[in-house]
């Protein structure tokens, strides 16, 4: 119950709460009594530090990440062209070999601005709420999402104009995107619009690479020219809706992302590099309920933090996979 509530609290903006003593089991509070009395001799800083500077050079799962967001959009791209109908439409909404899907968020939009519910929306999204449920939740934000390849290269180039000390990041709460949320949708109540479709990247990147550019292409520049100078990652972490929906997906889901806290060094790299970093709140030492913590639904499973940790202190895990095997 833990992980489902600690999910819900993230996904509402809520921030992260250092656990009570009583929260924590028993063989945690050894493990941290444990490392408190562990001397940390020249020897095994010289391990950690080689450890960190092995991981710098660890991109395994990104690399990945990258091979499937560019494959999956390029079939839309490629089928439309050669005309194979082997995926058909876009992101948004697309038959894919016959099957019927829609985005969780667009199908809400549609429905609520249309006040009638289509069989064949329900059927797009029943088959794409179980397969985001079997891949985790917000895994379509980084392994699908054509903005967010580019919200990762305008974020690199934010760090390195902040490290210059030429821009700052503004953080906002993260509670406005429940807000916005819930804005759209009453707006799409009321207006029997889908105001929220003519503002997505999403839908604005994967229509552009499939049927060719537009004016509509200056909103995403705008976009990543306030995520460069402005705020750090902007749209993904305080706005976007659709993150939202697969965070919900995501609480159910068994893929996630595990910490062990036995093993981390407590170093804290992980959380320069995480996407949305207050998921991994419980990597900071005295934050850990148990010896083995499953990272909260607003996790994107990008294996960023997977790739960097010195210590191998997080992988991915499917659960209740160890009990079958």
């Amino acid at each position: 119950m833990s992980y489902f509530t600690d999910s819900i609290r993230q996904l509402l903006g809520l921030k992260p709460r250092k656990p009570r003593p009583e929260e924590r089991l028993p063989a945690v509070v050894e493990a941290y009594a444990e490392k408190r009395r562990e001397r940390l001799t020249k020897e095994k800083l010289r391990q950690v530090e080689a450890g960190r500077a092995r991981a710098k050079d660890r991109h395994k799962w990104r690399n990945r990440r990258w091979a499937t967001l560019v494959l999956v959009n390029l079939l839309f791209v490629l089928s439309y062209h050669f005309d194979v109908q082997l995926v058909e439409g876009a992101l948004t909404a697309s038959r894919v070999i016959g099957f019927h899907m829609a985005d969780l968020n667009a199908a809400l939009q549609v429905m609520l601005a249309y006040k009638h519910v289509v069989l064949n929306l329900v059927i797009g999204t029943s088959t794409v709420f179980v397969l985001w449920w079997l891949l985790g939740g917000r895994t379509f934000c980084s392994w699908v999402c054509p903005y967010h390849l580019l919200a990762e290269g305008a974020e690199a180039i934010h760090l390195r104009l902040a490290r210059k000390k030429w821009v700052k990041d503004v953080r906002f709460h993260r509670g406005v995107r429940i807000v916005l949320y819930l804005l759209f949708a009453l707006l799409a109540l009321l207006t029997g619009y889908t105001v929220f479709e003519t503002i997505s990247p999403t839908g604005i990147l994967s229509r552009a690479l499939i049927y060719g550019p537009g004016l509509a292409l200056l909103w995403i520049l705008a976009l990543l020219a306030f995520e460069i100078f402005v705020s750090r990652r902007a749209w993904c972490r305080y706005a976007c809706p659709i993150g939202v929906t697969y965070g919900f997906v995501g609480t159910i889901s068994p893929l996630r992302v595990q910490y062990n806290m036995q093993s981390c060094h407590h170093e804290g790299d992980c959380r320069k590099v995480c996407l949305v970093p207050h998921v991994l709140d419980v990597t900071i030492r005295g934050r850990a309920k148990t010896l083995h913590t499953d990272i909260g639904a607003d996790c994107t499973r990008c294996g960023l933090c997977v790739d960097i940790c010195p210590t191998s202190s997080l992988s991915f895990k499917v659960k209740g996979l160890d009990k079958v095997l």
